[in-house]
């Protein structure tokens, strides 16, 4: 693959990975709740780790040929991430109180299988292998379409992992002695989600208007 693809895709990954949503309640949560950062995270990537398994196979080419379906993925995923972040701005103000992500779970193993739920269901997750993927590879690259995108999958599980990992294991240190800082992180993260959950709406309704 072209090094400058790569990298470009790292990039852009990475500006995306850092916007709060719905991964980032949930390592935060699990990191406040009961230091099961490692699940969570670990959950996270195994999630994404499928959605590039299935992008790679031709499910995404197929479902971005069809655009009812692609429009219903979409509507689908901007309402619940707009649910959730309804829900995180109505809690408490306390990151490991956002029920929305069962942060209760009673084992680090069902926080793993939380967390694979979180990130295949989230829409900013979806639409990225999706519809953002595609655009890096390049035809005139030594491997198949295939290899490249489960290569630029690979890359973005790897960021998941490089940036969550740690985000989790400072949230007890930071957020759980400063309660100012975890309300004001929390209120990020929801107002975040309804933003980019009524932004997706939007440019749903003006690409079908046109």
């Amino acid at each position: 693959m072209e090094p400058a693809a790569v990298l470009a895709f790292a990039a852009v990954a990475f500006t995306l990975v850092v916007v709060p949503g719905p991964d980032w309640a949930f390592v935060l949560a699990a990191g406040t709740h009961d230091r099961v950062v490692a699940p969570a995270v670990g959950g996270l990537m195994a999630g994404y780790a499928l959605i590039t398994l299935l992008v790679a196979a031709g499910v995404g080419p197929l479902v971005a040929g069809l655009p009812l379906a692609l429009t219903g993925l979409t509507v689908a995923g901007a309402g619940y991430l707009i649910h959730l972040g309804v829900r995180t701005l109505r809690g408490t103000g306390r990151v490991g109180d956002v029920d929305a992500y069962a942060v209760t779970a009673s084992s680090p193993a069902r926080y793993f299988v939380r967390g694979v739920g979180v990130s295949a269901l989230n829409p900013k997750g979806l639409l990225i292998f999706l519809s953002v993927l595609p655009q890096f590879t390049r035809s005139a690259g030594g491997w198949p379409p295939p290899a490249q995108l489960a290569a630029l999958g690979g890359v973005f599980v790897l960021i998941v992992a490089l940036f969550y990992l740690p985000l989790g294991y400072a949230a007890d240190r930071i957020l759980g002695v400063r309660p100012r800082v975890a309300r004001i992180t929390t209120y990020v993260a929801g107002t975040a989600m309804v933003l980019v959950g009524v932004a997706l709406l939007v440019e749903r309704l003006v690409e079908a208007a046109r």
